[in-house]
C-alpha cells in the first residue's frame, strides 16, 4: 500500500497530545473528522494503532512498532521540502538566519553585513526560535542557518562553527544577599533554586545551571521558564536565580533584577549551525563571514599597548 503522509501526521498529532481532543485543536480539523481519518489508517494497515480505552489515549503495540518508522519518514519528507524551500530562497537570494532571545546583537550585524557585502542582492531575515528548536530548525530546513548556544545534544547533519565566546552571569533580585558584588563564584550560589524550563531537554537545563557543582551540593530547581522575559520576572520576584549567558545584561534588563560575572565557569559558545551537505551559496557566504570575523577578533590591535588577542567581539 501506498503510505499516506497526510494520515500519518493524524496519527502522531493523537499520539504526541494522548487525546483527540487536542490534537484536533491543534490540527485545525474537528475531533470526529481527526477520529474518521485515524480509523482510515488502521483500516489500511489492518491493526488498531491506538488504544482508545487508555486515558491518555496511547499507541498499541503495532502503533508504537509503526510510529517508530513512520516519524523517521515523516522527518525525511519534511526535509525533503524543505530542501526545495531552501532552493527556491537561494535563487531569490533569501537567507533565514535563526537566533534564540539575547543571541542577536553587534556580532550578528557584523555577520551579516559581510554576508551583505560579498553577495549585494542577499536578504537576510531573523528568526526567533525557541529554545528547544535552535538546532532542529536547521536540520528540518525551517531555517537556513542559526545561531545556537549549548549544549547541542543531536548534532547528526549539522556543522557548527564557533562565532564567539560570552562569559556566564547569574541574574539575582535586586535585594540578594550577594547582589552588592561585583563577581561570584559558583560554591556562592549551592542552595540556591534555579530556574527550571519543562519544554526542552534535560541536558540543556543541567548545562545552563551548571549541574553537577563542583562543590558536589546538589542543584535545586525552582519554578519553570519558557521565555527570558519570564525567567526575569521570576528572579525579580526572589523565587529564584538563573545562569545565562552576558549578552543577555544588554539585552534584556529588570530594574529588580542584577547580572554578576559567574568567574569559575566556563564562557558559553555561541555557534553558526548550518546542514552539513548544504550548498547554498549564502550559506557558503555565511561560513565565510563567520571565518573572517573570527579572525578578526583573533588579531592584535595595531594601537601601541593595546592588543587585541582573545577578544570575544
Amino acid at each position: 500500500m501506498d503510505l499516506n503522509l497526510h494520515l500519518v501526521r493524524y496519527l502522531v498529532a493523537v499520539v504526541d497530545e494522548g487525546h483527540f481532543g487536542r490534537a484536533a485543536a491543534r490540527l485545525y480539523v474537528s475531533a470526529p473528522a481527526l477520529s474518521k481519518q485515524v480509523r482510515t489508517l488502521e483500516r489500511k494497515l489492518g491493526v488498531d494503532l491506538l488504544d482508545r480505552s487508555a486515558h491518555p489515549v496511547v499507541p498499541t503495540e503495532a502503533g508504537r512498532r509503526f510510529l517508530a518508522e513512520a516519524r523517521t519518514a515523516l522527518a525525511a519528507a519534511d526535509r525533503a521540502v524543505a530542501a526545495v524551500e531552501a532552493h527556491r530562497r537561494d535563487l531569490a537570494g533569501v537567507l533565514r538566519l535563526g537566533f534564540m532571545t539575547a543571541a542577536t546583537g553587534t556580532h550578528t550585524r557584523r555577520i551579516i553585513d559581510r554576508v551583505q557585502r560579498e553577495v549585494p542582492a542577499a536578504s537576510v531575515q531573523l528568526v526567533q526560535l525557541p529554545w528547544p528548536d535552535q538546532a532542529d530548525a536547521v536540520r528540518s530546513g525551517t531555517v537556513d542557518a542559526s545561531l545556537v548556544r549549548p549544549p547541542v545534544v543531536d548534532t547528526e547533519g549539522l556543522r557548527l562553527e564557533v562565532v564567539r565566546h560570552e562569559p556566564r552571569v547569574v541574574a539575582l533580585p535586586a535585594g540578594h544577599r550577594l547582589a552588592a558584588r561585583a563577581e561570584v563564584v559558583l560554591a556562592d550560589l549551592d542552595g540556591e533554586p534555579h530556574v527550571t524550563d519543562d519544554e526542552t531537554d534535560e541536558r540543556w537545563v543541567r548545562w545552563w545551571a551548571c549541574d553537577p557543582r563542583p562543590s558536589g551540593v546538589p542543584v535545586r530547581y525552582g519554578p519553570v521558564v519558557h521565555t527570558m522575559d519570564e525567567l526575569l520576572e521570576v528572579v525579580a520576584s526572589g523565587e529564584a536565580i538563573a545562569i545565562t549567558g552576558s549578552s543577555v545584561v544588554d539585552s534584556h534588563r529588570h530594574p529588580e533584577v542584577v547580572f554578576l560575572p559567574v568567574t569559575d565557569v566556563e564562557p558559553c559558545p555561541i555557534s553558526l549551525c548550518t546542514r552539513l551537505d548544504d550548498p547554498s551559496v549564502l550559506v557558503a557566504a555565511l561560513r565565510r563571514a563567520v571565518r573572517a570575523l573570527r579572525a578578526d577578533a583573533a588579531r592584535p590591535d595595531p594601537t601601541p599597548g593595546n592588543p587585541r588577542v582573545g577578544v570575544s567581539w
